[in-house]
């Protein structure tokens, strides 16, 4: 079986014969859609949007690249589907449309500035593709010289944002017919200037675009565009009134996208693997659109590819934008992230299945409608409540699991192996708190930005203290946050489910105003890391693991000013003990301190040393 690994051109895979899950059908939703002018279809990267936009571009255009479209649906379900509503059969609109199609995928740039360049060079070869128009007896003059213009590429901002009018009207013009705009990863440009800083400019450029293109545009036929996420209509599809969103919690084109449990038994069956089906379906299933239950096929044809559970399916943009939201998340939600990670299911209510990207450090449901439309949560269940639609959220299978593993430690390892970071989880587990504290130091002097502590930083220490612990090993340790414990509720409790391991608590502290001297802030957060054991022995946090029978426990306080932290730890002690004093070894973590001690020494050394020579 010849598989088509990468392949997002539909006329490539049917003329070298690779392996084609039929998915025309898509093509027939589509024309069954005639209430609907322009619509947006949202699906997780990877489930071949590109690829059925493609299949859609051939077969509505009569030619592509100078090369005819006839032919490459003859064996396709689509031209057996019979007729549609007004008799007239499916196969019967092949070949006969003007087209403007675009994709804005590779639209990644760390700039603005760049963005636009690599725009200019999209519409330049889009002109290209249409510069049979320069021949047309039905453009004028000074049409071809617009023409022209593009094809130069001597566009400016204001250019780039009527191109695809401009081109819409040309084409009209030529053919006599009404254009169909096919758009794909719209949203691609609008994460990546989120993530780099330039959003609002990319903004105003994608609203100027899409609302000249899209709105009372009479020279439009339909428009279909594609993405990972619904961006808020008010924030870019502002004043249309044409348009429809079909996101994965609606059932129009649920089987469309992605492969379903038949498609992939009938894979499997081919290749010979049969007998891995059960593993396939606990390494890449668990996805629902709408009711439809269905598997990432870039995984799948990957697996079936090399023969290797593993994942597969890796985007660092994307991942950014997720780190991104954990960290700024509130307290609350990194619970319910937690509960998630520990492969339980949360409830959160979703208002909106729309993302407003200004939004997501705010609105926690702008968050969850990120993680959800990524495909990086799954709406297991969803109910009609007063105030909107409460969903069951959870993790979809064990290759999305492996991947918040796998992103979480990459993050926090940084330039370093995440054998480094195993290494940083394995002294905490076994008690080397010494250890534990030099490498936590790293961790925020070299990963963690002062930016991202916000209004409120002992919300922001907590979580991301739950990160570094949440890539844990479940199946040997229960991760606890927040919960009742003693007379209190602990802060993070990390429970051995062998009671002959050690367990640990943590016990976290904010310094609220942190003293301009470098001896003092010292001085404030031992006395802060101090109070966090005193605390887990008052408050009785112990009795949580005595009651799960664990017989070693260490105790630690970790007190966070901006940056700098201390750690003050208990020797480890056994639960069966009840203790009223609190014997601590502090750990000094401020290495700013010493370099400046250091540095003073240094040149108090070199002044020495010159009122010697001078008296010499």
């Amino acid at each position: 079986m010849k598989l088509g690994i990468g392949y997002s051109d539909f006329k490539k895979i049917i003329d070298q014969k690779f392996h084609f899950i039929d998915k025309s059908l898509f093509i027939k939703e589509f024309l069954d859609d005639v209430t609907t002018e322009v619509s947006v279809i949202t699906r997780p990267r990877r489930f071949g949007k590109t690829l059925n936009l493609s299949m859609l571009r051939y077969f509505l255009a009569e030619s592509v690249y100078g090369e005819s479209t006839a032919g490459l649906f003859d064996n396709l379900k689509i031209n057996n589907c019979g007729k549609d509503r007004d008799g007239i059969s499916y196969i019967s609109y092949q070949g006969q449309n003007p087209v403007i199609f675009l994709t804005f995928k590779d639209i990644k740039e760390t700039s603005f500035v760049d963005s636009i360049i690599k725009l200019k060079l999209i519409i330049q070869n889009l002109y290209r593709e249409h510069r049979h128009l320069m021949n047309s007896k039905k453009l004028d003059v000074d049409e071809k010289d617009i023409i022209k213009k593009y094809l130069d590429g001597k566009v400016d901002k204001v250019d780039l944002e009527l191109s695809i009018k401009i081109l819409c009207e040309f084409l009209h013009k030529h053919y006599q017919k009404k254009v169909y705009i096919l758009l794909d990863e719209y949203d691609t440009p609008i994460q990546s200037s989120y993530i780099a800083g330039y959003y609002n400019e990319m903004m105003d450029l994608m609203r100027g675009m899409l609302g000249a293109s899209l709105k009372d545009n009479i020279y439009l036929n339909r428009a279909v565009i594609t993405g990972v996420i619904r961006v808020a209509k008010e924030s870019l599809f502002s004043g249309l009134n044409n348009i429809k969103i079909y996101s994965l919690m609606q059932s129009k084109y649920s089987q469309c996208f992605g492969f379903t449990e038949e498609e992939v038994n009938d894979l499997l069956k081919k290749a010979g693997m049969l007998k891995r089906t059960s593993d396939v379906r606990e390494w890449y299933n668990g996805y629902r659109f709408a009711g439809s239950v269905v598997y990432n096929p870039w995984s799948i044809v990957n697996f079936i590819q090399n023969n290797e559970l593993r994942s597969y399916w890796v985007n660092t943009s994307d991942n950014a934008l997720i780190r991104d939201v954990v960290i700024h998340s509130s307290s609350e939600f990194k619970e319910n992230l937690e509960k998630i990670l520990l492969k339980k299911t949360c409830e959160q209510l979703l208002i909106d299945e729309h993302v407003v990207f200004a939004d997501l450090k705010q609105n926690e449901g702008a968050a969850w409608s990120l993680l959800v439309s990524a495909g990086y949560l799954n709406v297991v269940s969803s109910r009609l409540d007063e105030d909107g639609t409460i969903c069951t959220l959870e993790i979809p299978n064990k290759e999305i699991y492996g991947l918040y593993r796998s992103m979480i430690k990459s993050w926090l390892s940084s330039t370093r192996s995440i054998n480094w970071y195993n290494e940083f989880l394995k002294n905490l587990l076994v008690g080397n708190t010494i250890k534990f504290a030099e490498n936590l130091e790293i961790i925020f002097t070299q990963i963690v930005s002062v930016r991202d502590f916000g209004r409120e930083p002992e919300i922001f220490y907590h979580g991301l203290m739950l990160v570094l612990v949440a890539s844990i090993d479940s199946k040997l340790y229960e991760i606890s946050s927040n919960r009742e414990s003693g007379h209190g509720y602990h802060d993070i409790m990390i429970i051995p489910k062998d009671e002959n391991k050690l367990g640990i608590i943590l016990e976290l502290k904010s310094v609220s105003k942190i003293p301009k001297k470098e001896q003092l802030i010292t001085s404030a957060l031992k006395k802060s890391a101090k109070e966090a054991l005193v605390q887990i022995d008052k408050k009785k946090y112990v009795a949580g693991m005595r009651q799960r029978g664990i017989k070693k426990v260490v105790k630690i306080g970790i007190a966070f000013a901006g940056k700098r932290l201390q750690v003050a730890t208990t020797a480890v002690a056994t639960t069966t003990v009840a203790t009223t004093t609190v014997a601590t070894t502090v750990k000094s973590m401020d290495r700013e301190t010493k370099r400046i001690k250091q540095t003073k020494q240094t040149k108090q050394t070199k002044k020495t040393k010159k009122i010697v020579k001078k008296k010499k």
